[in-house]
């Protein structure tokens, strides 16, 4: 049995633009990666990189121009009709905005029940134990189930949410920003069950997020991307510790330090300029805002190297031959 459980091989993904005839911009430019059984993956960066749009991809809700994802070894990309039908039992995704993801006309229990519903599975009377049980199984009470979702507050709704995400027993759930909107009491236990759902269920997860301090508390690995590509990818601790990215430095900067004492202001504004900027197809993306930027890197984009066990980055300063080069 292979250990990779989800394998990702060259997404791209481009849309339309309003501007000159036949423009696009590149949402999601050449990503690969794999999420292993059990473990929680990252992927983290700047709001417009591209996070959303890629797990879109990976959950076939959009079709990539290039590149496929397998579930255990089987294609999902490229399956169709009954074959994919099934395999979208195995991944499922929370939205950041759990509220509006429920049919307000329908009550939570048959929300929760909807994708059995949907995938033909049980009887009526099934559907709805199930919904109740799993009401129960993420703190919420199961006689609940007859209320409407405007009944219940944010971190509620998140909850059902999740066990709606569940109530197909997929291997895979995808979190997409799903606790970005929520206060940082209601984060904390949002986390807290995730993390036991995670461990009782034997889930694999995506965990989509612009905060690395989320991030680092709870994934195994971390993919961090900038403007469509995966620019920094490693194990959670590593990229934390000793980031081999100026992206990675930067966004781990930025995470709020509980103590205004200890906040500096020379730890703030790594990154040069306030916007992202469009860097030459022939150069480095993160070029026009990396402060450490040098001759080569705006000569040709640099390809996602290993630096250490585990752990790629794709940046010329992880290069001792171009180092040595420019001196």
């Amino acid at each position: 049995m292979s250990e990779a459980l989800l394998e990702v091989e060259g997404l791209e993904k481009a849309f339309r633009t309003r501007g000159a005839k036949g423009s696009s911009v590149k949402a999601v430019a050449s990503v690969s990666f794999t999420l292993r059984r059990g473990e929680t993956l990252g992927l983290v960066g700047e709001s417009g990189c591209g996070k959303s749009t890629l797990s879109r991809l990976v959950l076939s809700l959009i079709d990539p121009d290039t590149g496929s994802v397998s579930i255990d070894g089987i294609d999902f990309t490229h399956s169709s009709g009954r074959a994919k039908r099934e395999m979208r039992r195995r991944i499922q995704i929370v939205f950041q905005d759990a509220l509006s993801s429920l049919n307000p006309r329908m009550t939570v229990g048959a929300n929760i029940a909807e994708p059995m519903r949907l995938q033909g599975l049980g009887t009526a009377a099934s559907r709805r134990a199930e919904a109740q049980r799993l009401l129960g199984v993420v703190g919420l009470r199961p006689e609940h189930e007859g209320r409407y979702p405007h009944e219940f507050s944010g971190g509620q709704c998140q909850r059902i949410a999740i066990a709606r995400a569940l109530i197909l027993k997929p291997e895979i759930i995808v979190f997409d920003e799903a606790v970005s909107a929520l206060d940082v009491s209601i984060r904390a236990q949002i986390l807290r069950l995730i993390l036991d759902l995670q461990a009782a269920f034997g889930l694999s997860c995506i965990f989509v997020s612009h905060d690395l301090g989320v991030i680092k508390r709870i994934c195994d690995r971390v993919a961090v991307m900038y403007m469509g590509r995966i620019v920094e990818i490693g194990p959670a601790e590593a990229v934390c510790r000793e980031p081999r990215h100026p992206y990675t430095a930067a966004l781990l900067s930025a995470i709020p330090v509980a103590d205004p004492r200890r906040a500096r202001v020379a730890d703030l504004g790594q990154i040069e300029g306030d916007t992202v900027e469009a860097a030459k197809p022939d150069s480095c993306a993160f070029e026009p805002r990396c402060p450490r930027r040098f001759g080569p890197c705006d000569k040709a984009p640099p390809a996602l190297v290993h630096v250490a066990p585990d752990h790629s980055a794709a940046c010329y300063l992880n290069n001792p031959e171009v180092l040595r080069g420019t001196r």
